[in-house]
């Protein structure tokens, strides 16, 4: 019997770079909606929104009108908020995505997901492409392990760091992504003002479901600085 697979995407209001850019206006939709939207065509068991009480009030409507569920989570903790949402949805496998990226590549997101399952790794994600197109896979016992066992809070403020950060203890699977997608500079994922006003210009001119080719010719067009990374 095939694993059961559930989809999980956080997502909060409370960003300090950008605050409430959940809701934030991205052509007819919000950045939430387009997040969703896109994220619907990885193939999945169940789609879930895990946020903390406040996010999943206002973000609630939004899940439901995009076929997703809803999950309310611990605010800080979102390994457990992660956790919890595996439980309550029965995953076995996990495909985490997070709320900052309108333009997942659901071509990378479905070829990872055939990879995971046919292979005996406990977290996989691909390396090389544009911040913001890919996501990342976790089998449930390990992502359940990691919430009983990590104790830094930059591992309970992520998801997967744990998991990567102990290859002793778990089996990583960090292939470089396919030739076509690779361009480790792009930067299509939303966290700034200027990331925003990098998104709107991209559904203004190439319309609300861009193709992958379509964004990465985009982002290769332009050598001003556009998709420079945000320093760290």
């Amino acid at each position: 019997m095939a694993p059961r697979i559930v989809l999980i995407v956080q997502m909060r209001l409370d960003s300090t770079r950008l605050p409430r850019k959940a809701l934030l206006p991205l052509g007819a939709e919000s950045l939430a909606g387009a997040v969703m939207r896109r994220l619907k065509r990885i193939p999945a068991d169940a789609y879930v929104l895990a946020s903390d009480a406040d996010g999943a009030a206002e973000l609630g409507p939004v899940a439901a009108d995009r076929g997703f569920g809803l999950y309310a989570g611990p605010k800080d903790d979102v390994l457990a908020r992660f956790a919890g949402a595996a439980r309550a949805y029965g995953a076995e496998i996990v495909i985490r995505a997070t709320g900052d990226n309108p333009f997942t590549s659901y071509e990378l997101g479905a070829a990872l997901a055939e990879r995971f399952v046919r292979g005996r790794a406990d977290y996989a994600g691909y390396l090389g492409m544009p911040t913001g197109m890919g996501v990342e896979l976790v089998r449930a016992a390990a992502l359940f392990r990691a919430e009983r066992e990590a104790g830094l809070a930059a591992e309970r403020e992520h998801v997967c760091p744990y998991l990567y950060n102990h290859p002793e203890l778990f089996s990583i699977d960090r292939p470089p992504c396919p030739e076509a997608w690779r361009l480790p500079e792009g930067r299509l994922t939303v966290d700034t003002a200027e990331d925003y006003e990098r998104a709107r210009r991209i559904v203004a001119e190439l319309g609300p479901d861009p193709t992958d080719a379509e964004l990465l010719a985009w982002l290769r067009g332009r050598a001003d600085g556009i998709i420079r990374r945000t320093p760290a």
